[in-house]
């Protein structure tokens, strides 16, 4: 807890600020309420709500305002508020190690095999999947959170003992002024196509926030590249800290010099300053072989031991990407984040090199998003699976149905298509047809507990979904 005057010496009142929040909704008594201007929704417009619920302070940049609780005027709330943020907590971003991760695909893996690898009673992550280190895992509603919460898990993360923190820094984030102030210790690259453009609108605009990451890399940090990245080049203009590769060209850093896919994971020969080593690896895929290169490189750079690292990956557990449900059935279910054109893709053609008979897959496609890439996704779907069934992701305010039918529109012909815009029957469905040696992918949603839907989040798991619907064909079938 800090004095309002001691969060802004201008301020003449020393009113005692418990928490500082931007959503009307969760502020409690002694909270300061700083007024964000979002994408659809400007906080100024929920003061009286704010003040209700016992805001015990405002930050406005609107001049207008004026309430009987003390009110600070800025030049821009969404700017002020990292820094606001970091000095109430006194900057614990300052006090560990920051270590983020971008990339269009692959950012919960690597940040999360980090965090694996140098041991979650040291090292934090912050993600997709949550928030989580040895003391404790919780829920977050974003993969990079706006800087109120932000900063407030890591300060969480510091008084649980962690002296790292392995996180999802996403475009988005940068975009709007969430890891503004935020000076990296080493920052990583999966890999840039094209995703997000409903709100960057173009690729280059895409593409430069993304550089954003390796441009607040501290001087004597590290950037880790995907040296055959399309963009690689750009990026590496951009980069503030010591250039660091992985791939497969001999000129790598990290060198990977081959591999071999299995059902179970994958077995992979690496090659850092002449020396080369092999891992057996849990992941699955071959773009989980740039990850954990990535991942490994990360943890070289801040000095830990590569020997010791590698006898942690058989530890290596990524919730909601391809997991495989304990189903005890005939039939394979796996679960997987997917939702993007390239990983959609890259998990189809691992797919293609597995065992198995058909290939069943409920898929849709997130509201208030690029509509664009409907239906080329779709497309790329029934080509290259047996059977589809178009469902709702998170439809958001628009119509779930419409979305199923963009997905289908360059598809008309097709027999290998059906849609079921309800997600729990698609998902019945699926088990329902599914005989012997198939293997049923249910995409986009990961280990997600929620569905945003028009009239808010209900609560929906993939993962409980498919259990259950094994569940209900077993009793059927007694």
């Amino acid at each position: 807890m800090k004095k309002l005057n001691e969060l802004f010496t201008d301020a003449s009142s020393d009113v005692l600020i418990k928490d500082i929040k931007i959503n009307s909704k969760e502020v409690e008594p002694g909270d300061l309420f700083v007024c964000t201007k979002g994408v659809t929704a400007d906080r100024h417009d929920f003061i009286d709500d704010a003040i209700k619920r016992g805001a015990s302070a405002l930050v406005v940049s609107r001049k207008d305002i004026k309430r009987k609780v003390p009110t600070i005027h800025v030049e821009d709330t969404n700017k002020e508020l990292p820094y606001l943020c970091a000095k109430f907590y006194d900057n614990p971003e300052k006090q560990m190690k920051m270590i983020g991760v971008t990339g269009t695909d692959g950012k919960t893996t690597v940040s999360t095999v980090i965090h694996t690898l140098i041991g979650d009673d040291i090292c934090a992550y912050l993600g997709s999947n949550g928030r989580s280190c040895a003391k404790f895992q919780k829920e977050t509603s974003n993969s990079t959170p706006d800087a109120d919460k932000l900063y407030k898990y890591f300060h969480e993360f510091l008084e649980a003992g962690c002296k790292y923190v392995s996180f999802e820094a996403s475009s988005e984030g940068f975009y709007r002024n969430r890891l503004v102030g935020i000076k990296f210790d080493v920052s990583v690259l999966t890999n840039i196509t094209g995703d997000h453009l409903n709100i960057h609108k173009t690729m280059d605009n895409y593409i430069d926030c993304k550089c954003e990451l390796f441009k607040t890399t501290k001087k004597d940090g590290y950037c880790i590249l995907n040296k055959e990245d399309q963009y690689y080049e750009r990026v590496r203009k951009s980069c503030q800290g010591k250039v660091l590769t992985y791939g497969e060209d001999e000129t790598c850093d990290l060198q990977i010099i081959s591999y071999h896919l299995k059902a179970t994971g994958a077995d992979i020969k690496f090659k850092y300053k002449n020396q080369e080593f092999t891992v057996e690896s849990p992941l699955l895929g071959k773009f989980n072989v740039y990850n954990l290169a990535a991942a490994i490189l990360s943890c070289i750079c801040l000095g830990f031991d590569l020997e010791n690292l590698l006898k942690k990956v058989k530890d290596i557990k990524i919730p909601g990407r391809q997991e495989v449900l304990k189903t005890n059935t005939p039939y394979t279910i796996m679960v997987d984040y997917a939702h993007t054109t390239n990983a959609v893709k890259n998990i189809l053609e691992f797919v293609k090199t597995l065992d198995i008979n058909r290939s069943i897959v409920v898929i849709g496609s997130a509201g208030q998003r690029e509509i664009e890439k409907r239906p080329h996704m779709g497309k790329l779907v029934a080509d290259n699976a047996t059977h589809v069934i178009f469902t709702a992701d998170d439809p958001r305010d628009e119509d779930p149905k419409q979305i199923c039918q963009d997905m289908a529109s360059d598809i008309s012909g097709y027999d290998n298509y059906e849609v079921e815009v309800d997600r729990v029957k698609a998902v019945e469905k699926a088990v329902n047809m599914a005989t012997d040696g198939d293997l049923i992918l249910l995409l986009g949603k990961g280990c997600e507990t929620e569905q945003k839907l028009k009239d808010g989040p209900i609560h929906y798991s993939d993962i409980e979904t498919g259990y259950d619907a094994v569940k209900k064909r077993k009793k059927l079938e007694i």
